[in-house]
């Protein structure tokens, strides 16, 4: 199917003024409601219905306008947003093919074959392809680095985007196939394009480009001091936008190979509560950070609303009798149980070693956030030694990325090596600090309970379980994993209940399910 693009560009097949098949469209509609559901978003036959009378409403002309438009009818937070626009783009490209940035390249560098004195003519060999292997690889990438100076000085979006496409087209390709090539194992790498191209080198020629052109200058330009410094920052966000259109232009040719649906279940970055503790880079740990605060007034919310639906409890039957006497014996008007459940005291015991830190950071921040839902906070960390940090984090709001960073450096969590030692914690813990355990306290332990080969200590954690009211190990783990090489998780399990946590939905899930109503 021809996607028309949006003003001012164009696209790749032959034919782009030739009408979308509505078969076609609704399968490419559905296939794309099908992506997003796998990444964790819930969209009914409601929303879908509403998207098809988007797309209805709006044709295809304007990309972007068709962009917006599914997104407000299929969306329902903005965390939800960066998946849908890496779907988005595979579903509903620009073009197929070749980008007509590399077709004008091409025919740039082709010699008219009219010509019989031509070299090219018929029965003479072709000229080589301006991205093929015969074409000096230091000269194509110098000139294409040379004009993506000039249209990161001019901020021109769309020669931006034609050069992504020839800068895939020119180094992106790895594999091959037929005879040479390994059969499935050819594709387009944006990875590969951009360490060939190196568009974060660009910054000081692109600076000096701009202030060779007189950018700056102007009556209304401000001090020279402050242009110095924004305009550096503004250089890399152009870049960074530079990176990502050589991103998305790379799964949008894998997709043509392997399958759109396919490629957007592998190549699409998950949503922020939907990321793995464990493999989360730096930014993506920064991004779970920022959703600490809305998950928890979300959690709060929901709470808030249980408690008020729980709030009337079992009927009660004497006086339900009592109030039927005034109405003839028909008991219009039941009574209840009004039921008060007391909020519980928890205790939180933490590894804040390298291998969790993530996870760890993570859920003590959640915990801070809904402390008011707890009657009682404290919180212990350790590493192979246990030591008490609820001032720590009480006083850690306004750095929350350094808190892990803080306990480590300021609490007594190691001893004399820095490696994990779950039972030398636990038994700490069982010895020195047993007196902030009770009846009302609910534990939660978060560890991969990886115990590099120690003895795990079990008697202590039997102990911490018979006197708490209940007792929960939250591991980042994948269940599969549990007892494989030095992890004692089946050892703990079996004294207290593990429960996987790989991510922020599940944590929230089962921080809401733990407070009672």
């Amino acid at each position: 199917m021809t996607v028309p693009p949006p003003s001012g560009e164009r696209l790749a097949p032959a034919e782009p003024s030739a009408p979308a098949h509505p078969a076609d469209l609704a399968a490419r509609l559905t296939g794309f409601v099908r992506a997003l559901r796998t990444h964790g978003l819930r969209i009914g036959p409601a929303e879908t219905v509403d998207a098809a009378a988007v797309l209805a409403v709006l044709g295809l002309a304007e990309r972007e306008q068709v962009r917006a438009g599914l997104a407000a009818a299929l969306l329902r937070t903005d965390g939800q947003r960066g998946v849908f626009d890496a779907a988005f783009d595979l579903f509903f490209p620009l073009g197929v093919g070749d980008p007509e940035a590399v077709r004008r390249a091409s025919a740039r560098q082709a010699p008219d074959r009219s010509d019989p004195a031509d070299p090219a003519a018929p029965g003479v060999a072709a000229p080589p392809d301006p991205a093929g292997p015969e074409q000096d690889p230091a000269a194509l990438r110098e000139d294409l680095r040379a004009r993506l100076v000039a249209a990161l000085a001019a901020d021109d979006r769309a020669a931006l985007a034609g050069l992504a496409g020839e800068a895939v087209a020119a180094f992106g390709r790895y594999g091959g196939s037929g005879a040479a090539g390994r059969p499935g194992g050819d594709g387009w790498s944006a990875y590969q394009t951009l360490g060939r191209l190196a568009p974060e080198t660009l910054l000081a020629r692109v600076l000096a480009a701009l202030r060779t052109g007189g950018a700056g200058t102007g009556p209304d330009a401000g001090p020279p001091d402050l242009a110095d410094q924004v305009l550096p920052d503004e250089i890399r966000r152009r870049i960074q936008g530079f990176r990502a259109l050589v991103a998305t232009e790379a799964r949008r040719r894998a997709a043509e190979l392997r399958g759109t649906e396919r490629l957007a279940e592998r190549a699409v970055a998950p949503s922020p509560d939907r990321i793995d503790f464990l493999t989360a880079g730096r930014d993506q740990l920064a991004e779970l950070r920022r959703t600490v605060h809305p998950l928890a007034r979300k959690l709060a919310t929901r709470l808030a609303a249980r408690r008020r639906r729980a709030a009337r409890g079992r009927i009660d039957l004497r006086r339900t009798l009592r109030r039927s006497l005034s109405t003839g014996g028909v008991p219009l008007r039941p009574a209840h149980r009004l039921r008060r459940p007391a909020r519980p005291e928890l205790v939180l015991l933490c590894d804040v070693s390298g291998s969790v830190a993530g996870f760890s950071d993570f859920t003590l921040l959640l915990v801070q956030a809904m402390r008011d839902q707890f009657s009682k906070v404290r919180v212990f960390a350790f590493v192979n030694r246990t030591a008490e940090v609820t001032d720590l984090l009480t006083r850690g709001t306004g750095d929350p990325a350094a808190l892990a960073r803080r306990i480590l450096t300021e609490a007594k969590v190691m001893g004399h090596h820095g490696n994990s030692d779950y039972g030398s914690a636990l038994g700490e813990f069982a010895e020195r600090h047993l007196d902030a355990v009770g009846p009302r306290t609910a534990v939660l332990i978060l560890g991969d309970a990886r115990n590099n080969y120690r003895d795990p200590h079990l008697p202590a954690l039997r102990l911490i379980a018979a006197r708490a009211r209940q007792v929960h190990w939250l591991n980042p783990e994948q269940p599969s994993l549990w007892g494989t090489g030095d992890s004692a998780a089946p050892d703990y399990a079996r004294v207290v209940p593990m429960h996987c946590c790989r991510n922020a939905r599940r944590l929230g899930e089962f921080v809401a399910r733990l407070l009672p109503v």
